[in-house]
């Protein structure tokens, strides 16, 4: 008799193969590669041309039924190609949850890149957040997609949270002195809460472990759509402050259209608090590599 699903279960290759095969027999043979092992998430690579997502708790699976319900109506819509999870699963008898599967985009998390490369980067991004940002909220809402609840602009709550964290990533010698004082210096600018209500559709989550880029450093894919929501676009606009250069902003919004100072300001300070938190992440999973991307990126957020 088998055993029940347990959610603290790594999915195996062997598993995904059997689940994958039962509900799309389609993909027979199939053939099954681990890609990532995340918090929420196991991603296979299926048959060379596939990406499967399996959630591995339940608050994941909820991300991905937001994701299969509104990929398929975005996708097409956006300038900058985006997983489009044609292939939905359903849960069954040895596994609780929906799934998902999408032909995998093409290109590479973005690395040591170039200030050119960078540039190149400006209008693809302006016009795809400009889209993005566009798309309508009433159809958005009917697509079930959840408004912000987790105040990711909300300075009250965020602004001591990244205080400590600094603290911590100078205690553990990921940022030096000089750095953490630019920092202080650009947090004792932000005294209140952002007050414009402005509300649209934003991908969340946007920083550089969520994008491709082709082999000229171009952005070919935007990905990891599980935070998606209605909220502020500030939270989508802090890509401005992590990936693109000071060169590079004004074309970016002269594109977009314009955005208010203390806006533009919410959103560095949305770009230096993702970015810590993940240089945090980077250090705790030895990825010396995102370490070091993350400190180019917090200098660059401080650019301002």
């Amino acid at each position: 008799m088998s055993q029940p699903w347990s959610p603290e279960q790594v999915i195996s290759e062997k598993r995904a193969s059997r689940i994958i095969e039962n509900q799309f027999p389609e993909f027979k043979p199939v053939t099954v590669k681990v890609l990532g092992e995340g918090f929420d998430n196991s991603v296979f690579l299926v048959n060379n041309r596939y990406v499967f997502r399996f959630p591995r708790r339940e608050i994941a699976a909820h991300l991905i039924q937001t994701e299969n319900r509104l990929l398929p109506v975005l996708a097409p819509l956006l300038p900058i190609p985006v997983p489009n999870p044609q292939f939905q699963g359903i849960p069954e008898d040895q596994y609780p949850w929906p799934f998902g599967g999408y032909t995998i985009l093409s290109g590479k998390t973005p690395t040591n890149l170039t200030l050119e490369q960078r540039m190149s980067s400006v209008e693809p991004l302006a016009q795809f957040l400009l889209t993005l940002h566009n798309f309508p909220i009433t159809d958005a809402e009917k697509l079930q997609i959840p408004y912000d609840q987790l105040g990711r602009i909300n300075i009250t709550k965020r602004k001591p949270m990244l205080e400590a964290n600094i603290e911590s990533a100078r205690e553990k010698g990921l940022i030096d002195l000089d750095v953490v004082e630019q920092l202080q210096f650009f947090l004792s600018s932000i005294k209140k809460p952002l007050e414009d209500e402005t509300k649209t559709l934003v991908h969340g989550d946007l920083h550089i472990r969520n994008m491709l880029v082709n082999e000229d450093g171009i952005v070919s894919a935007v990905i990891d759509w599980g935070d998606t929501h209605i909220g502020h676009p500030a939270v989508d606009l802090s890509i401005v402050y992590s990936f693109l250069p000071t060169e590079g902003r004004e074309a970016f919004f002269t594109i977009y259209g314009d955005v208010q100072p203390e806006i533009k300001k919410i959103a560095r300070f949305k770009a230096i608090n993702t970015n810590v938190i993940l240089l945090l992440y980077a250090d705790d999973q030895k990825d010396d590599e995102l370490v070091n991307e993350c400190r180019s990126t917090l200098l660059l957020a401080l650019n301002g």
